[in-house]
């Protein structure tokens, strides 16, 4: 495309071009891996020179040995060799997709690595779910699907692993400084730190999802962000102890006007700022009761901790959702806030039928982008992708989270 031509379109054929080249390059990948297998086939010593395959695609394609390696690796499971000692091909439909430019390469190894563990008799079958699901699925959701189909085959999982517990000896201090930036120092035994690497590992995944570009924090700002969304589940917790008689909060005092408009500051506790639009999230579900203000400043709505979401209906939300209801993200029910579908601000209702489980994450995103949310027909939440990933707008849901067994 012209750089003129660029700078003229709009975001609907920016996406359109990406998606045509995006084909033309996975066809060539896949014709790429054909030719290779073919070439190992009739001998690479005898028509190149080389001793393998992978180390003559280095050279052709200039990329790393591991990067030729795993090319190569993807080829011969694509495609049938023609020498007795060649490795096993395992996904042939694939291939067919493959050429066509219709999946990735992340998808292809997905696909894959889920029917090298499958008996050959039941490889048919299962490659042909697994493709279907592609088409409308990411990767993760596809891999989980594998997974499934493993799992029904052989139950059988691995052993938990248990580790000693040490002494305890621990230290922790946390100052704000006055630029409204809050300070963490401390000093954890091996215990508690183990406990603690794994739990923010597990927070700090790179985001990946239609949503995701590719997740682009550093490693710091990933554990940062990790570490908030370990506050919100102790906060969420049941078991926390009370303060002055009430649970741990903290207060937003926030305008009726700026609220409905998400544009304009709220006050954070005693001292700190956060914008109306933040406001606006946390008045959804969330430890943070937002006390919005009239006119003159008046309370006209305080306490909504209480009245937001009860304790039944967020047991109905877990049982209904099963965690994060946004397509391909894999975050538990513990994880997540209740969204209101419309917001209790316009006059929404606070009932299953307007409210959807997700994670800090996804809610943020899905108060800021081109995605909706409703429910289905069937009662169930489905998301509505902007035009600029899918022109059709076509209803995906998340189909990560085991259903309950009397719903399958």
């Amino acid at each position: 495309m012209a750089t003129e031509a660029v700078w003229k379109a709009d975001a609907m054929a920016l996406a359109d071009r990406i998606s045509t080249l995006l084909t033309v390059v996975r066809s060539a990948e896949a014709e790429i891996g054909a030719l290779l297998v073919e070439i190992e086939s009739r001998g690479v010593m005898e028509l190149f020179g080389y001793r393998s395959v992978s180390r003559l695609f280095e050279h052709l394609a200039d990329v790393p040995k591991s990067a030729a390696e795993t090319v190569v690796k993807r080829a011969r499971s694509l495609h049938p060799g023609h020498h007795l000692d060649s490795a096993p091909t395992v996904a042939l439909a694939t291939a067919a997709a493959a050429a066509e430019g219709r999946l990735s390469n992340p998808m292809i190894d997905t696909i894959v690595g889920a029917l090298t563990q499958i008996p050959p008799e039941h490889r048919g079958d299962a490659e042909q779910h697994l493709l279907t699901f592609a088409e409308d699925a990411g990767h993760k959701q596809v891999a989980a699907l594998g997974a499934r189909i493993v799992a029904h085959l052989d139950p059988d999982g691995p052993e938990p692993d248990t580790t000693e517990p040490a002494i305890p000896s621990r230290e922790l201090s946390l100052r704000r400084k006055r630029t409204g930036v809050w300070e963490l120092h401390g000093r954890l035994d091996d215990e508690t730190g183990s406990r603690t690497s794994a739990l923010l590992d597990a927070l700090a995944e790179r985001r990946t999802g239609p949503d995701e570009a590719g997740d682009h924090r550093s490693p710091q700002e990933r554990y940062g962000d990790a570490f908030s969304d370990a506050i919100d589940l102790a906060l969420n917790s049941p078991t926390l102890p009370m303060q002055a008689g009430e649970r741990a909060h903290v207060m937003v005092a926030v305008s009726l006007k700026d609220l409905k408009s998400a544009v304009g500051q709220a006050t954070l506790g005693d001292t700190g700022t956060i914008t109306a639009a933040e406001a606006r999230i946390h008045a959804c579900d969330s430890m943070i009761i937002p006390a919005v203000l009239g006119e003159k400043s008046e309370p006209l709505n305080l306490g909504r901790l209480r009245r937001l979401i009860s304790a039944g209906l967020r047991r109905a939300l877990y049982l209904r959702d099963r965690g994060c209801a946004f397509p391909g993200c894999h975050r538990p029910p513990r994880h997540c806030q209740g969204h209101h579908i419309r917001h209790w601000a316009e006059g929404g209702p606070t009932n299953l039928d307007n409210l959807v489980l997700m994670c800090a994450h996804h809610h943020r995103l899905l108060h800021r982008s081109g995605w909706e949310v409703r429910i289905a027909t069937d009662g169930l939440p489905e998301f509505l992708p902007p035009a600029f990933l899918d022109k059709r707008r076509k209803p995906r849901r998340n189909n990560l989270h085991q259903p309950l067994p009397f719903a399958a």
